[in-house]
């Protein structure tokens, strides 16, 4: 929301790009929006000198003049908070796009001024607290359903208590209505609305922060099983150019069984936009039936936007994701991508000419990549009755050629504890998801593997252990491989081999697009690592027995087996189980034993 009411103050003196130098602006605050020129763009104060403001405007400069005025609003940057936040596509300073392209066209008219929140929509309130109450912030005061997936919760303020003097009815009501009325412990009335306002900048309070025990379940085999993340985690998906950052993170978006999505497209090519514009809205919700938009939330800042509101775009997105988790759901916020936010902050350093660090990053690249995944966490929430909540991020980068050695990668993989590593040689050779499974690493794995023993099977944890040793000697055999050629390997070796090409395209490789594979629950994920593993057992005994590699691994079964990624979810057990007891009773049969 940038507020409406502004005030002629200052003058423009200097205009670099998306800075502009104001002078004549005593009395105003650093980070306070204001509104430059004669069309009165969109602006935020980022650094004082005396009287003279530099300004980093979110929108298009050019025509800019010096000596036109700038409007100064003595107020932060700052979203609106309450119901119409659901299916909703805002820029990155939450103007909806779809208000913006009915009063103005396929592009945005420079200057539009349009609030985040619909004002004239009546939303049914359900009270949930009585006249004579006493509240504090973060207390539900009552539910809006939102959606048939979200019930809207009306928060206290985090900065209001007192004791209702009024609550509003059971009925149909504007956000702008009085949703209760408050009497304070100095006596005075705060009259609160069904929605508030809160500064992007500044991080929503808490009471305290909980150990991050229970895994964000993606649906996602090479994240689940190899690298899982929890939810209240931070995560990254580094990698260069057509590696699959993107799929990737919608299929995070698409499948997590966080219940809110927030989806920030920060810099991206405005075809990759578009293909998430279209397709989120024909999504079907794995966990409810309904549509996916009923619970996500798409901020869209393409690269042909201004630099500058890539950065807002960011403090758009965490700051929705707090109100959520406020209201005690758990929500994945995706970032795609930070390398471009990092890029708009260099590009603004530079028009500053603030000292450049590393690559002519600024040298605050570190701590403002810090600020941003801190904010990420599994929280007690404020209020009486504090509720488990978390916002788990993940946030792509785009290194350039690829190499994880530059700035941004370095110093998000110095906060985040998931890495997702995307590898050209696996995207080249159509394995996908491209992540690879030596390189990536989690750090929740010692506090997540009670959760998959207690809840998925105790045999879970020692099963992806063996698969990883497995991998791992695999790594070390193509190494041998690729110097004296496959036939100077002993026949235990090549199992080894054979096996680990079973795990790597019969598990790790999954099909985003296919409707049985896009999705693998915990279960289905145990039991065909079970079996491909149950497989490597026989496989060794029947070479044991005088049996050849080469007859063991071309059984019909390991046909069989590379075809369970595609068994329907109601089936998975039975017919696992069945798969695994054929492997148990496996035999080899001969041309000349069968004649």
């Amino acid at each position: 929301m940038i507020a409406a009411d502004s005030e002629q103050v200052g003058v423009i003196e200097r205009i670099a790009g998306p800075v502009v130098q104001a002078s004549n602006m005593l009395g105003s605050k650093l980070y306070d929006v204001a509104r430059v020129g004669k069309e009165k763009l969109v602006g935020e104060i980022i650094r004082l000198i005396g009287d003279v403001a530099t300004i980093q405007v979110y929108e298009n400069t050019e025509g800019l003049m010096p000596g036109e005025p700038v409007f100064l609003t003595h107020a932060p940057l700052s979203v609106e908070l309450g119901p119409g936040l659901m299916r909703q596509i805002f820029d990155g300073i939450q103007r909806p796009l779809p208000v913006i392209m009915q009063e103005s066209g396929d592009f945005i008219t420079r200057g539009i001024e349009i609030p985040g929140l619909d004002h004239k929509k009546l939303w049914d309130f359900k009270p949930s607290v009585k006249e004579g109450d006493m509240v504090v912030g973060g207390d539900i005061l009552g539910e809006i359903p939102e959606t048939p997936t979200v019930d809207f919760k009306l928060m206290v303020p985090p900065n209001v208590k007192g004791k209702i003097e009024f609550i509003a009815k059971r009925g149909d009501y504007t956000i702008d209505e009085t949703a209760a009325t408050l009497i304070t412990p100095v006596g005075s009335k705060v009259d609160l609305k069904f929605y508030h306002e809160w500064p992007v900048r500044q991080p929503r309070p808490i009471q305290s922060r909980l150990p991050s025990t229970v895994p964000l379940i993606t649906g996602q085999r090479i994240f689940d099983t190899i690298a899982p993340i929890a939810k209240g985690g931070t995560g990254a998906i580094p990698g260069g150019f057509g590696t699959g950052k993107t799929v990737s993170q919608h299929q995070l978006a698409k499948w997590s069984d966080a219940k809110i999505v927030v989806y920030v497209g920060c810099g991206e090519r405005g075809n990759e936009m578009t293909d998430v514009l279209r397709e989120f809205p024909k999504l079907v919700d794995p966990y409810t039936g309904g549509p996916l938009m009923d619970r996500t939330v798409l901020i869209a800042n393409t690269s042909n936007m201004p630099v500058a509101a890539r950065e807002a775009s960011v403090y758009t997105g965490i700051t929705l994701a707090e109100f959520f988790r406020d209201m005690g759901y758990d929500v994945a916020m995706m970032a795609d991508s930070t390398s471009r936010w990092a890029e708009a902050m260099r590009e603004i350093s530079g028009r500053l000419e603030e000292m450049p660090g590393e690559e002519s990053f600024p040298a605050y690249l570190s701590s403002r990549v810090a600020q941003y995944y801190e904010r990420a966490g599994r929280v007690l929430t404020i209020g009486s009755q504090p509720r488990e909540a978390s916002i788990s991020v993940v946030g792509a980068v785009s290194p350039p050629g690829g190499d994880f050695s530059e700035p941004v990668t370095q110093n998000t993989l110095r906060i985040v504890k998931v890495f997702w590593a995307l590898s050209k040689e696996l995207a080249s050779r159509r394995h996908f998801p491209a992540i690879d499974y030596l390189l990536s690493y989690t750090l929740y794995w010692s506090a997540l593997e009670k959760y998959y023993a207690e809840n998925v099977s105790p045999e879970f944890p020692q099963l992806r252990a063996e698969a990883l040793a497995l991998l791992q000697k695999d790594k070390e055999l193509q190494d041998i491989v690729a110097l004296v050629g496959p036939d100077a390997l002993p026949p235990s070796e090549k199992i080894v081999l054979e096996t680990a090409r079973m795990i790597k395209e019969d598990f790790l490789q999954q099909n985003a697009f296919h409707e049985t594979d896009s999705f693998c629950s915990l279960e289905k994920q145990y039991l065909m690592l079970k079996t491909i593993l149950r497989f490597n057992e026989k496989a060794n005994e029947l070479y044991r027995r005088g049996e050849s590699v080469v007859d063991i691994f071309e059984h019909d079964i390991v046909t069989r087996v590379a075809r369970m990624k595609y068994i329907e979810r109601s089936d998975v057990e039975k017919s696992l189980n069945e798969l695994m007891k054929e492997i148990d009773g496996m035999t080899i049969v001969r041309m000349e034993d069968a004649q």
